[in-house]
């Protein structure tokens, strides 16, 4: 309570120094209110942020998808190493952005504390969803990937439930099975010659709805990680970089671990891992025996990660400040912008990909399930 609102206590003998008193806080009061901003302003200030931010937001999601398959055109025969590239870019610049802040005071000791196991759990889960979904979209034709990507909303809706214990309406279920159903349409949709799975193994769709189970884990940790840090550091708000430095810290510890395992999948052995990825690096700098196979390298795969590494600042900043799902939501917005962009032809994909009304139907009951579920709020 400030002290202008709390009431002054006098004699009543003494009628000047009252009165005096009483002019003095008509005055503060009149002052403090011409000062202030108007409820209307501040709302219009912040209806224009949030704006903003969905808007940018929504442009980094359709250039984040679109980059992805380009960069995986070059390199699509070492999806592991563009995949350990990357999420040790990410140690570098976001342990070099937290050094930063915390020299400058944003971040204090208190955050840095935090307990770290929630971490490792986001760095297990990141590194298999990267990992394999790199694996499948080296694949999968383009306008494939942001569609199958969409589980991530079913996928999430579902992991909150069990870890976060948040209800849904009618609507938001409807909706949800709704995107689940534009998803299996969409891959029935190869079933025939000549459609734009006809000739991809089932594998590999189900690898990718796989790996978007595994982020949309690691996105519903995340945002348990700053629901609990606000009571551990007193309603304080929990830096991002703390969270993304130590979450793709573990992450890039596990993409490691793991390389073994997932390219013995590739029918790469144990063995011929070091020359696998002398042989990656070769074709990600454009060197070497296989530079003709590798146009487009390293421009495209170090575009797609300063891109990636924007939008997931920029999505984390939404998780921040709504919920995981809402960040879900917007990005969501982005896919049939990218799935119309990615079946035209474009560099270093020129021939395009020719959309089924199958698969253009299926794409439809996922934006009807999409918008469904966007019209209806989280009940917490």
């Amino acid at each position: 309570m400030s002290s202008n609102s709390q009431p002054l206590h006098f004699s009543h003998t003494n009628r000047t120094r009252t009165t005096t008193a009483n002019n003095n806080r008509l005055k503060i009061r009149a002052s403090s209110s011409s000062d202030d901003p108007s409820p209307s302003t501040s709302s219009g200030g912040s209806n224009l942020i949030l704006f903003s931010s969905a808007a940018i937001t929504v442009t980094l999601a359709v250039a984040n998808r679109v980059l992805y398959k380009l960069a995986l055109v070059p390199m699509k025969d070492y999806p592991f190493f563009l995949a350990q590239f990357t999420t040790f870019g990410y140690v570098v610049v976001y342990f070099s952005m937290l050094y930063i802040r915390y020299r400058a005071g944003i971040v204090s000791d208190e955050m840095l504390a935090i307990p770290k196991l929630r971490f490792v759990a986001i760095g297990f889960l990141e590194a298999l969803g990267v990992a394999t979904g790199m694996f499948a979209a080296a694949v999968l034709p383009g306008p494939v990937i942001p569609v199958l990507s969409q589980t991530f909303l079913v996928w999430q809706l579902m992991i909150s439930i069990l870890l976060l214990g948040r209800r849904y309406s009618i609507n938001q279920l409807v909706g949800c099975f709704l995107v689940a159903t534009g998803v299996v349409v969409t891959i029935t949709s190869g079933s025939n010659t000549g459609q734009v799975l006809s000739e991809v193994e089932f594998f590999w769709p189900a690898l990718m709805i796989v790996s978007s189970a595994f982020q949309a884990a690691a996105s519903v940790i995340k945002e348990s990680v700053f629901i609990d840090s606000a009571i551990r550091l007193k309603q304080k708000s929990l830096d991002i970089f703390v969270v993304n430095s130590f979450g793709s810290g573990f992450q890039a510890l596990f993409v490691l671990l793991f390389l073994p395992f997932l390219s013995n999948l590739k029918g790469i052995p144990f063995l011929q891992l070091p020359s696998y990825l002398k042989s990656g690096a070769g074709c990600f700098l454009n060197l070497g025996a296989h530079k003709s196979s590798c146009d487009g390298a390293p421009w495209l795969p170090l575009l797609y990660i300063v891109t990636n590494l924007t939008f997931n600042i920029s999505l984390l900043n939404v998780v921040k400040t709504s919920s995981a799902v809402v960040a879900s939501l917007m990005v969501m917005l982005s896919v049939p912008i990218s799935v119309i962009i990615l079946s035209l032809p474009l560099p270093y994909l020129p021939e395009g990909t020719s959309l089924s009304p199958v698969f253009v139907l299926g794409c439809a009951i996922l934006v009807s399930g999409l918008y469904l579920y966007n019209s209806t709020k989280a009940k917490k």
